[in-house]
Formats: C-alpha cells, structure tokens, sequence
C-alpha cells in the first residue's frame, strides 16, 4: 500500500506535464496566428487601397486614378471620387480599421504575458486578451462590410485588392482565435 501511494502522484504528475505540453502547444499557435493577424490588419490599414474598379482606385485614406501611361495619380480628397457619402462615411470605416488594430495589439499582449507570468491571474488575463481580439474581430469585420455596402455600385470580386484581402483574413483570424481563446481556457480551467 505505501508503495501505490508514492506510484499515484508521480502518474498524475506524469499526465499533467502531457497536458501541459498540449495546452502551452496550442495557446502558443493561437499567439502566433493572432501576431500574424495584427500584421495583416497593420498592413492593410496603413496601404488603405481597397478596391480597384473602372480605372480607380478607392481606399481609405487616397483616392486614386490612373491616367495615360499607367501613371497612378492620388488624392486625399475623397469627395473627388464622386461616390456619394464617401468622403464622410470612410472617416468611421478607417477609425475602426484602425481602432481594432490597437485592441488586437493589447490582446495579443495579455496574451503573451499569461504565458510567460504563471501567476493567479494568468487565466483572467488570457480571457481578456481573448475578449480583447473578439473586439478586435468585430471592429475589423464591420469596417469591412461599411466599406462594401458603401461602394456597392462599385463593387467587383476581381476589384477587391490584396489590401482588402488582408482586413478580410485578419478579422477572419482575429475571430477564429479569440474564440478559440477562450474555448482552450473553459477547457482547461472548468469553473467550480
């Protein structure tokens, strides 16, 4: 009997390290898809060039023509474009854009320090990080639909530029990791 009672603690100990390896695993692939997610979103916002259509280029911060020779000609001007409410309504569109960006970067922050800091609050300060880039979904992907149901009459799925594809996969990923966030924290921290 005193044998089994030294044999238990070590099989438990032996399962938790396994565990361990497993979850440290998969919240260290959830921080590296959401870094990966933060430079996409950077880069789109920053280049703000999202769609191509009928010889313009309509972004968040430039308006853009092209005239003979291929020679792109830009303008901050956005009433210019001749799309109605564009010049007023980019001004949301691209304070969200850039808004979740930010979120996203203190999300991915608390992220990061629930790792590195086992403390009491590392639980807490993962499901925040994880709220965080749920927000930062939620500011990216309706900054996205603002822009297409804006430029509607404009739109083309061949139009859209890379630009745009990056906020479209970056919101994709914030969503996809936050919730994964806190899925992997209920199942590794059942509530009492």
């Amino acid at each position: 009997l005193p044998s089994l009672s030294f044999k238990v603690p070590r099989l438990l100990a032996h399962r938790r390290l396994q565990k361990s390896f497993f979850e440290t695993l998969i919240r260290s692939l959830i921080i590296l898809c959401v870094a990966i997610a933060v430079v996409l979103s950077s880069i789109s916002v920053c280049d703000g060039r999202w769609l191509f259509a009928r010889g313009q280029l309509f972004g968040l911060w430039h308006f853009c023509t092209i005239t003979n020779g291929s020679v792109l000609k830009c303008v901050t001007d956005l009433s210019l474009a001749k799309v109605e409410g564009l010049s007023v309504a980019v001004i949301p569109i691209r304070s969200m854009v850039s808004f979740a960006v930010v979120v996203a970067i203190f999300g991915l922050e608390l992220l990061m320090v629930s790792q590195v800091c086992e403390d009491a609050n590392a639980r807490r300060k993962w499901s925040m990080g994880s709220v965080l880039i749920l927000v930062s979904f939620l500011l990216s992907a309706t900054g996205v639909l603002s822009f297409s149901i804006l430029m509607k009459d404009h739109l083309t799925f061949t139009g859209f530029t890379l630009a745009y594809w990056c906020e479209f996969i970056a919101a994709f990923l914030f969503f996809l990791n936050g919730i994964s966030g806190l899925h992997i924290n209920s199942l590794t921290h059942p509530r009492n």
